[in-house]
């Protein structure tokens, strides 16, 4: 079984946006299981993040009062 990259999976599903009840914060829920199957990138100064990505669109829509809640997901990274 070979390796399979970022650029041959779909979007992986780590997690969701909603607003809160109060209205005055986005709350995010993470699977931490998701974020064993993200790739992650290292910065000069040592630390590790999981790069991740929330549709704009859909959270103008949560922000309206217009959607209840989206996804957070990690993107195939797209080849330069």
């Amino acid at each position: 079984m070979g390796v399979t990259s970022m650029t041959d999976i779909a979007n992986i599903l780590t997690g969701y946006a909603r607003l809160a009840n109060d209205g005055g914060q986005i709350k995010m829920s993470i699977n931490t299981d998701a974020l064993k199957d993200c790739e992650t990138y290292t910065t000069s100064d040592g630390s590790t993040y999981v790069p991740l990505q929330i549709s704009r669109a859909a959270l103008e829509k949560i922000l309206r009062g217009e959607r209840a809640v989206t996804t957070i997901v990690q993107a195939p990274r797209k080849e330069n």
